[in-house]
């Protein structure tokens, strides 16, 4: 990285432009200039290169094979079946292995080169889609309850998130003048940004909405978190607020850590944009800004109290925030198959491995599946079913587990949308047990820099292995949550997996235990920096256990907790209860 800060390069980046539009026309390299890898987040993109190959390359004297990650910003996940038509066309013309849906309700593509990374560009927002303040430290992609169309208050929750996410957009034209080749006008580099000034934000911000029973956005380990609170009726009241959520932390340094947010009161629909500003400005002036690791909005609570926090917040949005309402949680997983909404539609939650959508990947029956092919043929037939827009038209939905929902269907179309499913491979979920249906895991090796071991390329192995434990013990159909992580920072929120490994080393990793299926309770610790024979060990006694001695629909985490197996920390029960749950 450049001897400059982070905060510096912000600074002094010309709003967010540095020396990009240099650093693309460099032919002598398929890299950026060190600053530039630091703002190009800031429009959606990383650069990576393919550690598989890096050594390789190292002793033939070549560069690393680099290449860019990005990703799209869809609040909530929603795209049309011609967005998805194109958005396929850009994995196929200029990534690597396929489309990939993130637990942010986003699209990733990987494997794009630099030379042709702006037409990559130009041809995402093409569809109608951008990618800007996809990653960097601004507010990313708003996850939203998957479904909007189960009834009208969903549709209300999501309308305000679409809003919200459009509000806390950077203002500047950065990003239209590089890849959308936008003409540089007078002013161009000192825009004003309200919401996030010189420096935008000290880290990375997550905003996340939840209607229970269902928490498929893990509400509690979002920066800020809206819960829905609706009335007998079904109707939308208002909101719980919960704060400080955030799953990132760094091995081996007890000042970092996972964190669920904490509710601090109650708000109506139309306070949602003035809270969320309070928010997120009150984070942009008293977050650390000397140490990134410890920069998150976690942080800045701990650090000066929850009910400082509490107070800056009504301080800067001019009223108060009333006493949170009950609410409770039934799981954080995806509830796969047909539901039906209000006004007679369904909907269909296809299970996608790991979010990845690809031609020839395995099955769990170790058959090639033909994803990619598949949902292209089910776009084209909603494409050309497709009404005048009535808000009733069918979509594509991604989901904060990596999965997929084909949305408003009418009943005339079901029984062809079966057959496509059945036809490429996108049925699994039928056939497919509980462990594997809610598995869980980032991308890591071989394009992400942070990570220290394998997570989505070891997922199907360790799946199966331990799906032949729970056999062994007569439990097959338990619904484990797992989630692997390729290192410690959280993209596929594992410290709220009942059993989680987070990558320490090349084959090795914290195995961690104990979390809710809720997503209200943190796991912790069970044993450390351990390879795979090692945690299978540690699995099987403790799957003997709970066979034997669970209670009835008893949780694996929840069983673990009362058998003391494991010991939740005094203060992270506290964070984790935020208020009192009802069923």
């Amino acid at each position: 990285m450049s001897a400059h800060s982070v905060e510096d390069i912000k600074r002094d980046s010309a709003r967010l432009r540095g020396s990009l539009l240099q650093s693309l026309a460099d032919p002598v390299t398929g890299s950026l200039r060190e600053d530039d890898q630091t703002l190009i987040k800031y429009h959606g993109s990383y650069q990576q290169d393919d550690r598989d190959i890096r050594e390789e390359r190292r002793l033939a004297k070549l560069e690393p094979a680099y290449s860019f990650m990005i990703r799209t910003r869809t609040p909530g996940g929603v795209v049309t079946p011609a967005q998805w038509l194109k958005l396929d066309a850009v994995a196929t013309g200029f990534a690597e292995r396929g489309l990939r849906i993130t637990t942010r309700q986003a699209f990733q593509f990987h494997g794009v080169i630099k030379t042709e990374l702006k037409a990559t560009m130009q041809a995402i927002n093409a569809a109608l889609i951008d990618t800007l303040a996809a990653c960097g430290d601004v507010n990313r992609n708003v996850a939203v309850a998957a479904n909007p169309h189960l009834s009208a208050a969903h549709a209300a929750v999501h309308a305000q998130a679409a809003a919200l996410s459009e509000h806390l957009l950077p203002n500047t034209r950065a990003y239209y003048e590089i890849w959308l080749d936008e003409q540089r006008v007078a002013g161009s580099g000192s825009e004003d940004e309200p919401v996030y000034g010189e420096r935008y934000l000290p880290r990375k911000f997550k905003i996340g909405f939840a209607i229970p029973p269902f928490n498929d956005v893990d509400v509690l380990a979002q920066d800020l978190g809206f819960i829905a609170i609706l009335d007998a009726a079904g109707a939308l009241t208002g909101y719980n607020v919960s704060v400080g959520g955030g799953m990132g932390a760094t091995h081996g340094d007890p000042d970092t850590y996972p964190r669920l947010g904490s509710v601090v009161g109650f708000i109506a629909p139309e306070r949602l944009v003035a809270t969320a500003t309070a928010v997120v400005t009150a984070q942009r002036d008293f977050g650390n800004r000397e140490v990134r690791k410890r920069a998150r909005l976690k942080y800045t609570i701990d650090d000066r109290g929850l009910d400082w926090f509490r107070s800056e917040v009504e301080r800067r949005a001019g009223f108060p925030l009333l006493p949170a309402r009950p609410f409770g949680f039934a799981h954080n997983g995806d509830r796969f198959g047909w539901t039906g909404g209000e006004d007679g539609r369904g909907h269909l939650t296809l299970r996608i491995p790991a979010g990845r959508i690809v031609d020839g990947a395995l099955d769990g029956r170790g058959e090639a599946v033909r994803h990619l092919s598949g949902l292209r043929e089910i776009a084209r037939l909603l494409a050309q079913a497709a009404a005048p827009d009535d808000g009733r038209s069918a979509e594509l939905r991604l989901t904060p587990n990596q999965n997929l929902v084909i949305a408003n269907i009418p009943a005339a179309l079901r029984e062809r949308i079966d057959a496509l499913t059945a036809e490429y491979g996108l049925d699994g979920w039928r056939r497919a047990n509980p462990l594997r249906r809610n598995a869980l895991a980032c991308v890591a090796l071989p394009t992400c820099g942070l990570a220290m071991a394998e997570a989505e390329r070891y997922l199907p192995e360790f799946v199966a292995k331990v799906e032949e434990l729970l056999a062994r013990h007569g439990i097959p159909g338990a619904p484990i949550h797992l989630r692997l992580s390729g290192c410690p920072n959280g993209c596929s929120r594992p410290y709220l997996g009942e059993i989680a490994l987070v990558g320490k080393a090349p084959g090795r990793y914290n195995l961690m235990l104990g979390a809710d299926h809720r997503g209200q309770r943190l796991n912790t610790l069970y044993r450390e920096n351990v390879d795979e024979a090692a945690i299978l060990g540690a699995l099987d006694p403790l799957f003997a256990d709970y066979a034997r001695e669970k209670r009835f629909e008893e949780g694996f985490g929840d069983f673990l907790v009362r058998r003391a197996v494991v010991s939740i920390p005094e203060k992270d029960i506290r964070k984790s209860i935020p208020v009192e749950v009802v069923a």
